[in-house]
């Protein structure tokens, strides 16, 4: 087993800050430093177990940077505000390791780390889209290995995706962000499934159609599918983008891959629960032209038993976000939030989050507070 070893910075601080893992950059830790805080920062690689980080709280803690991999329910929050916490904030856009309820009802107050990750995590569904198209994962174990005699016509044929149709099941930031790159990049038709309709994404495709038309193109199809079952039927490329619920666990189950067509790719870069990862190894041995791109996985870091196996799956080791600009924004926005509420700020109340980024004069508030209203913290009126 693991110890796990805490690095102290800024010793003499008023507050006690327990960031849980190593963080990129610099600027988060003079963010908390300027706030007066001491920063015990912990060293090890697994996924910290509630007890570890409870005894690493003590009896003083007022504030705690985590990851999505700890489990953040009721103990846990307990035991930070019997230590005179008053903040938690999640290293990471989604928050379904987090109890938010038990959070509210104890009085700590729920951030995370929105808007920064939306085009590295879009990129990375690219990535993995055309990987799996292009069979790339397949190629290149094949040309390390030494197989590779020479060019041949008919070696590692792959799928043209060029005005095919994409499906996006979540059209939140990412899912609209990862749309656009197909629709504008790829000239893919599109069909989206949300719990209602976004406008500004079928705006921004009809704006895309009139340039396509003024140039003597074909336009592009946009359409929301009320009913999920349309899309999966529909579309070529199926890439996941939705919150991970209790109405999203194994969204996609084996009746579900079904539906789709055996030579369809499905990418995920959401979470890994919202696919039946045992039913889609079935699915994938059954349907060889079926391809699949995962960035994440139902019981990380274990991979369903034969997921590994499979030609017909590209996996990453949960890395969409992994851009050096964005790791660093995460944690500039995780350090703000917990700095903002111990010095006594506001909450931010916009969308845009980009001015907390720069290095100068960041607005006196918090970024992202997730429970803000349901503790009456009040909103920054700049």
């Amino acid at each position: 087993m693991e110890t796990h070893a805490w690095r102290v910075e800024n010793p003499h601080g008023r507050r006690r800050v327990l960031v849980t893992k190593e963080l990129p950059g610099k600027r988060w830790r003079e963010i908390l430093i300027a706030a007066d805080c001491r920063i015990e920062i912990g060293s090890g690689q697994a996924p910290l177990e509630a007890v570890a980080i409870q005894a690493a709280m003590g009896t003083r803690c007022h504030g705690v940077i985590g990851q999505l991999t700890e489990p953040w329910g009721e103990a846990l929050f307990g035991a930070l505000a019997a230590a005179g916490g008053r903040v938690y904030s999640n290293y990471a856009v989604g928050y379904n390791n987090v109890d938010l309820a038990a959070a509210s009802r104890l009085g700590i107050l729920v951030g995370n780390t929105p808007g920064v990750l939306t085009e590295a995590t879009a990129e990375m569904a690219v990535a993995l889209t055309f990987a799996a198209a292009r069979r790339v994962g397949e190629a290149e174990r094949f040309l390390r290995s030494g197989h590779f005699q020479g060019w041949l016509p008919g070696l590692f044929l792959g799928r043209l995706l060029w005005r095919k149709t994409v499906g996006v099941i979540g059209a939140g930031r990412i899912g609209e962000a990862y749309a656009q790159m197909m629709v504008q990049g790829h000239k893919m038709n599109l069909i989206y499934h949300s719990l209602g309709p976004n406008r500004h994404l079928e705006e921004s495709v009809a704006a895309y159609n009139r340039f396509l038309v003024n140039q003597g193109e074909v336009p592009l199809f946009c359409r929301r599918a009320e009913r999920l079952r349309q899309l999966l039927q529909a579309a070529d490329v199926v890439s996941l983008h939705t919150i991970l619920d209790a109405t999203t666990r194994h969204l996609l189950d084996a009746r579900r891959l079904a539906l789709m067509k055996p030579t369809a790719i499905l990418v995920n870069t959401s979470r890994g629960p919202v696919i039946d990862e045992v039913a889609l190894v079935r699915h994938c041995r059954r349907h060889p032209d079926f391809r699949v791109g995962l960035d994440v996985f139902e019981d990380e870091p274990a991979l369903a038993p034969g997921l590994a196996d499979l030609d017909n799956v590209v996996i990453v080791p949960h890395i969409a976000s992994a851009t050096r600009w964005t790791r660093e924004g995460m944690a500039i926005l995780a350090a703000s939030n917990v700095a903002a509420v111990l010095m006594g700020w506001p909450a931010w109340g916009r969308p845009d989050l980009s001015t907390f980024l720069a290095e100068n004069n960041p607005p006196p508030a918090a970024p992202s507070l997730i429970n803000a209203k349901d503790l009456n913290i009040p909103r920054y009126e700049p």
